[in-house]
């Protein structure tokens, strides 16, 4: 009973953590972008500069949704009882993870980068384009594909039994990137809105992180998603007459 209390205590340090480096994340994402304009592009930056901010902000917004995972992951690994041990494979599951996340932070590097090329060249199109997006980031949200991506994301049995036969020193990574991808699946539509109003826009980091995380922990995590969908649906129609709802698709007004 004792090593089975302690290693409980351990699976709620692995928690405990992992939400101490996203508010670390989010201290730093803010310190960082707090004087930057929300507006269109990649605030300056090449593609290597982009996707270390952008890896900085993942691990502030996705983070804390991915505790309790880790927590059951480790909770299922009985022979890991040296924290060093638990540390490391946390490490690594929580590197394969933030690797999906990179690979989709090239695709928004390039689609911020198209933002502001349409901003810029096309203002009275870009609008239109914006709220398309939205209309479609919405409409994911009520798809038999984002229910499937979520499911596995609130229910680590399956996600569970698949792993356990990974082996190697990698497979923590390895367990990592392949939650990533279901991730990515559940949630790539909301990272689309984000570029759409901004990537450095920290009040729309915010509401999309507390969304995520109530997808995948809240028992009511579905309907939000729905609810979700619909307002996104509702939010594009006001863009095309209110084009500076979408700050990552306007340019600013010269001062």
């Amino acid at each position: 009973m004792p090593g089975r209390a302690g290693l409980s205590v351990s699976h709620h340090a692995a928690e405990v953590a992992l939400i101490g480096c996203a508010a670390l994340a989010w201290y730093l994402t803010v310190s960082g972008l707090a004087d930057m304009s929300a507006g269109p592009g990649t605030m300056g930056l090449e593609l290597w500069g982009f996707l270390g901010v952008w890896t900085l902000m993942m691990a502030a917004m996705m983070l804390p949704s991915l505790a309790p995972l880790t927590s059951t992951y480790l909770r299922t690994i009985r022979a890991v009882r040296s924290p060093r041990t638990r540390g490391i494979r946390t490490t690594g599951l929580v590197l394969g993870y933030l690797l999906t996340w990179i690979g989709f932070g090239v695709i928004a590097y390039a689609a911020a980068a198209l933002a502001a090329l349409l901003a810029q060249d096309a203002p009275d199109a870009a609008p239109w384009v914006g709220a398309a997006v939205l209309a479609v980031a919405g409409a994911y949200q009520l798809t038999p594909l984002k229910d499937f991506c979520l499911r596995h994301c609130r229910s680590p049995v399956a996600f569970l039994l698949h792993v356990s036969g990974y082996k190697g020193r990698l497979r923590d990574v390895r367990v990592g990137l392949y939650h990533g991808v279901y991730c990515v699946g559940c949630c790539w539509g909301l990272m689309v809105v984000l570029v759409a109003v901004g990537v450095m826009n920290l009040a729309w980091m915010a509401v999309l992180t507390g969304v995520i995380f109530l997808e995948k922990t809240w028992k009511y995590g579905p309907v939000l998603s729905r609810i979700t969908g619909v307002s996104l649906i509702v939010f594009a129609l006001f863009v095309p007459a209110h084009p500076e709802l979408l700050p990552g698709l306007v340019m600013s007004a010269p001062m």
